[in-house]
């Protein structure tokens, strides 16, 4: 099971033994009142009212505090009544009921006897500290629900309280309170007349209540179309409207549907479900989503819509049952957890979406069968009246909702197709957040399945997501700015599902200088409007210009501009060690790699440049230091990743002993270490120094020779100093190492063969290689030459008088070429004309077969 609950509350653990022990529970054992025992609302502070029959036929409300785990006696009616809304205020000294005195029959009854026709509905409002007074607010023949508003939630008293009372006649109206403490604090109503109310909505057909944010959202019908309106209430007591969007949903032949204005017990979910199944969910990131079920006229189909209004667009989901004969199949139940929104039938399926990034299909989760099973849902009597929370009013339960790691984990390992892996692998880390335990597992996982991921590169979605969800929570506006995945875009489809995408208008907000919530909301409105795919970091730029700087010569690298570069990268390797002081199991970072460097180098400052642009109000000091906690933490992540290889595979610290053949665990991460490399070209992403080293040596160890040189022609494997080094110096000089060597010597890129070649002769003393080194010494000299004339100065001859003429013409000329100041090698002064004549004298001996002495 996906989805992990917690019961926070249950009226049998937490409220039937408090009723026992004061004589109240033996009316609630008989099956005919077997719902009599219900929750009827959930107040902003975790106060939960719920409501019993006694054994005289009257009507009981309790109040649970979560926080405290106690319950609290609230009223009595001595009647059998039908609680339908219930709130008490903040200060808990006055309580609003609504309840139906009369059946039908009742009413009929009373009429023939009177002549008079009495209210169905009566909603009072009483003053319960101590119980006093009892005030009629409505005596009408329409349902009424009632609602306290709780605009601050740390203040302990006020003379005023403001009251919400909702109509199925189609308004909302405000009752302000005002009230005063008399002796024995004793705590009245001070109003002698009516009290004073305000028309807060008209004309609506729906209407829900965001307890935690105390915003009132409501939908008026117009023609084809509907409108969704929103009023924010605040803690100075005066509320606005905030937001208008419309929809394109019918609901003209639809009843009325409140959510969250109270909960009623399953007798009521017949009607419900003939009335507008609709729910509005808001995230903290500004996100605001309307989740609505649609009638199907085709058996064993259920349709659902989901309008990301924050997005301006709107996905329509049509699900071909797999079991249509269910008999509990009543509605899509729809949960909100924060992140994600989860559309929940029972026995048939589970659709998690993500708010942030509904635009790829990649990212919904969609689960069927066992996977989508939730034991302590069975039914769809269920709410969601907070975020991660579910009231399920059926049981009289409330649960603290949560995404299973391991049952995430086991659906990443058995998912068979690519959509499931990458779906599941987002969400699992969003939840790496609060466990590395989770993370570790991952990189396993990823490990062992690098070849059944056909459609994505496991590697570069868990660095990419992983960047994304460890920095976006730091700073306003990032995840608009920072790439949250390497797929541009998914042609994938749910087996059983069919979706069509649907262009809406945006929201239009009617406040200024919002702030909170309203404040990202407005923040994502506009990223829409400016086209927000575009305002994603990427690295074409990137990628040409380190093309371009790795092919710079010496002396145009020693340039400010590039000097500034490798700045950038010392910062970032500087940032690294300051977080990670423990010896190292992978040997990483253990040395230079210009070519990294370069890289880290560049991304940082380019990095930097597209966030100034966007992110201008945050500050270049503050900036500097996101950009650098980026980089480090990629390539903290390509680290971790080799550190848990090497421990999956118990290799040691030191691997570079190349008389031996590698083993199996070692070809293995090898080939892990191959893909990484892969998955870093494609991204345009450095390398922690000294990866290139250690990839080469198991490449030495793990394959034959024409394989290595093959990856090494093809840029898989790159020559790195620390290895060559090693290479030259460790192997004795017998025909199959002296073929390794002479192989390695002769793929040396030119660029860096000041660098790196040159030195290769310090560690490899070789005929050969001093050959081979001659022959580049020559060519450099004559293209550094270029079109300059010489004079003939008689150059310093051999001490023994070498008497052939085609190589006295060569010294000579190249002596004159050096007496002007042209040296391809001035920091390795032994490679000269006198070095390639002796290369040359032992080179035509040996080929003849001669000592030279």
């Amino acid at each position: 099971m996906l989805l992990h609950l917690a019961a926070e509350f249950d009226l049998q653990r937490d409220v039937v033994p408090w009723l026992a022990a004061r004589g109240w529970a033996s009316a609630l054992d008989t099956s005919e009142n077997s719902s009599a025992l219900h929750v009827v609302n959930v107040e902003r502070n975790g106060k939960i009212i719920y409501t019993w029959k006694g054994n005289q036929r009257s009507t009981h409300i309790g109040l649970y505090d979560l926080q405290t785990k106690e319950n609290e006696h609230l009223y009595t009616f001595e009647k059998d009544l039908r609680i339908i809304s219930c709130s008490i205020n903040s200060e808990m000294t006055l309580l609003a009921v609504s309840f139906r005195q009369y059946t039908e029959e009742e009413r009929v009854t009373q009429l023939l006897q009177s002549g008079t026709a009495m209210s169905k509905y009566l909603t009072l409002l009483i003053e319960i500290h101590p119980i006093n007074n009892v005030r009629v607010l409505k005596a009408v023949d329409s349902c009424v629900r009632v609602q306290f508003l709780y605009p601050v939630e740390c203040r302990n008293t006020s003379p005023e309280s403001h009251l919400l009372l909702v109509s199925e006649d189609k308004y909302i109206e405000q009752f302000d309170i005002h009230v005063v403490a008399e002796e024995e604090h004793r705590v009245v109503i001070q109003n002698l007349g009516q009290l004073p109310r305000v028309r807060v909505a008209d004309d609506l057909i729906w209407a829900q209540w965001d307890m935690t944010e105390q915003r009132l959202f409501y939908i008026v019908p117009k023609e084809s179309r509907s409108t969704l309106k929103c009023i924010q209430f605040y803690p100075d007591e005066n509320f606005n409207s905030t937001l208008e969007s419309q929809l394109d949903i019918s609901v003209s032949d639809k009843q009325i549907r409140f959510v969250n204005f109270g909960y009623n017990d399953c007798k009521d979910q017949d009607v419900a479900s003939k009335s507008l199944n609709l729910q509005v969910f808001t995230s903290k990131a500004g996100g605001l989503c309307v989740c609505c079920s649609l009638a199907s006229d085709i058996r064993g189909e259920i349709t659902y819509s989901i309008y990301f209004l924050h997005k301006g667009f709107s996905k329509t989901f049509t699900v071909s049952l797999e079991r249509p004969e269910t008999p509990q199949l009543k509605e899509v139940a729809f949960l909100n957890l924060d992140y994600y929104v989860a559309a929940y039938l029972p026995g048939q399926f589970l659709h998690l979406l993500n708010i942030q990034h509904p635009d790829l299909l990649c990212y919904s989760l969609f689960l069927t069968g066992e996977d989508a099973r939730i034991d302590m849902l069975p039914s769809c009597s269920i709410q969601s009246p907070l975020v991660s929370t579910v009231l399920d009013c059926c049981m009289g339960r409330m649960y603290a909702v949560s995404i299973s790691d391991s049952a995430l984990l086991k659906f990443l390992q058995s998912s068979e197709r690519d959509s499931e892996r990458l779906a599941a692998l987002h969400c699992a880390l969003l939840c790496v957040r609060s466990t590395t335990d989770l993370e570790t597992k991952i990189i396993w996982w990823i490990s062992e399945n690098l070849s059944t991921c056909h459609s994505f590169d496991p590697i570069q979605e868990f660095i990419i997501a992983s960047l994304y969800c460890k920095m976006c929570p730091e700073t306003n506006n990032l995840d608009k700015l920072l790439p949250y995945t390497s797929l541009l875009d998914w042609t994938g489809v749910i087996p059983g599902v069919a979706c069509a995408t649907d262009i809406i208008s945006l929201p239009v907000l009617e406040i200024q200088n919002s702030k909170g919530f309203w404040e990202k909301l407005d923040s994502n409105l506009e990223s829409v409007k400016y086209a927000e795919p575009q305002l994603h970091y990427h690295n074409n730029v990137l990628r040409r210009e380190w093309r371009i700087l790795s092919e710079e010569t010496e002396e145009r690298r020693a340039t400010a501009y590039l000097r500034n570069i490798f700045e950038n990268a010392k910062k970032v390797l500087s940032h690294l060690d300051a977080w990670d002081s423990e010896e190292r199991l992978v040997p990483l970072f253990q040395e230079e790699d210009y070519q990294q460097q370069l890289l880290m180098g560049l991304m940082v400052a380019q990095l930097k440049d597209h966030l100034m642009r966007h992110l201008q109000y945050v500050g270049k000091k503050k900036i500097d230091q996101i950009v650098l906690d980026y980089v480090a933490n990629l390539l903290n992540l390509v680290h971790r990743i080799m550190k848990e290889v090497w421990k999956m595979y118990q290799l040691h610290s030191c691997i570079f002993c190349f008389d031996e053949r590698g083993s199996e665990a070692e070809f293995r991460v090898f080939h892990i270490m191959s893909r990484i490399l892969e998955a870093a070209n494609g991204m345009c992403m450095p390398l922690p120094p000294g990866f290139h080293t250690l990839h080469l040596g198991l490449g030495v160890r793990c394959l034959p020779l024409h394989t290595l040189l093959h990856y090494i022609d093809n840029g898989v494997l790159h020559l790195t100093e620390t290895c060559v080094r090693k290479l030259l110096k460790d192997l004795d000089d017998n025909e199959k190492n002296e073929k390794l060597k002479f192989s390695i010597v002769t793929r040396l890129p030119e660029v860096t063969l000041d660098a790196l070649g040159l030195k290769a002769r310090q560690f490899w003393d070789h005929p050969v290689n001093a050959n081979f080194l001659a022959r580049k010494y020559v060519k450099l000299l004559f293209e550094k030459l270029g079109n300059r004339q010489c004079s003939r100065p008689v150059p310093e001859r051999h001490p023994v008088p070498v008497e052939f003429l085609p190589l006295n013409y060569l010294t000579n000329v190249l002596a004159e070429i050096e007496n002007q100041g042209v040296h391809p090698y001035e920091k390795q002064d032994h490679i000269n004309v006198r070095f390639v004549e002796e290369a040359a004298l032992k080179h035509t001996m040996m080929l003849l077969g001669l000592r030279y002495s």
